[in-house]
């Protein structure tokens, strides 16, 4: 992509609707009623799949232009984007995408490994072999998601199976918590260029898999192998 043009992007998930970033005269269709929150999608797609460039400022007035729509569903948009850390208000320009480093993506893993494992490891002792079973379509999703190569359509699926799990606790303030950094997790570094590639999401899917066998065979030795791994392996 050119930098500080992300007329390329495409939507992810057609049938959710959601405006993708394109060229002038191929404007998408956006629901009035939910504007903001499509826009928000779409941004957030924009940001995992590297449409929206680390370091690059952008303009509320040019992305509502195209996206179709005016610069004041895409700016509290953007606004939105500003208080989960993705991006930065740029006075009389626009919002500049924050350019992430190693070193966070590792304070990141790190941080969710201190959340998550402990609670996954507690569900673990409890939760019993035909809760996790139900949670068997989640997880094939993620692996289908992993081998289309697609980072934003992986992203979403990935964040969906942890999401599931941790519910298993029933601690809302925890799942919107993790999700969050979750979230933060998935944007690509600068620099270079998105930071996993298929292959990488494909082994980190079938470390989803490997987890639920271990649950519904109630092998709390392999779960725990398994959970510290991957939290390790997302740095």
């Amino acid at each position: 992509m050119a930098p500080g043009g992300p007329g390329n992007a495409r939507p992810v998930h057609a049938e959710a609707a959601r405006p993708a970033l394109r060229a002038e005269g191929a404007r998408p269709v956006v629901q009035r009623a939910s504007v903001r929150g499509q826009i928000l999608d779409a941004l957030r797609t924009a940001l995992v799949s590297g449409e929206l460039a680390p370091g690059e400022v952008y303009s509320a007035p040019a992305l509502g232009d195209r996206f179709g729509v005016s610069a004041t569903p895409v700016r509290e948009a953007m606004q939105q984007l500003a208080l989960e850390g993705a991006v930065e208000v740029v006075p009389n320009r626009g919002f500049r995408v924050i350019a992430r480093g190693t070193r966070e993506l590792a304070e990141l893993a790190e941080i969710r490994g201190l959340i998550e494992v402990p609670v996954m490891l507690r569900l673990a002792r409890t939760v019993p072999a035909a809760r996790w079973a139900e949670l068997r379509p989640l997880a094939e999703a993620t692996v289908r998601a992993a081998t289309s190569g697609c980072r934003a359509t992986y992203a979403e699926s990935d964040r969906t199976f942890h999401r599931a799990v941790l519910a298993l606790a029933g601690n809302e303030q925890l799942v919107r918590i993790a999700d969050d950094l979750h979230r933060r997790a998935q944007w690509p570094l600068v620099g270079g260029p998105v930071s996993r590639g298929r292959a990488d999401l494909v082994a980190d899917a079938a470390e989803h898999t490997a987890l639920l066998d271990a649950l519904i065979a109630e092998d709390l030795t392999v779960v725990q192998e398994l959970v510290r791994e991957h939290f390790a392996g997302s740095s």
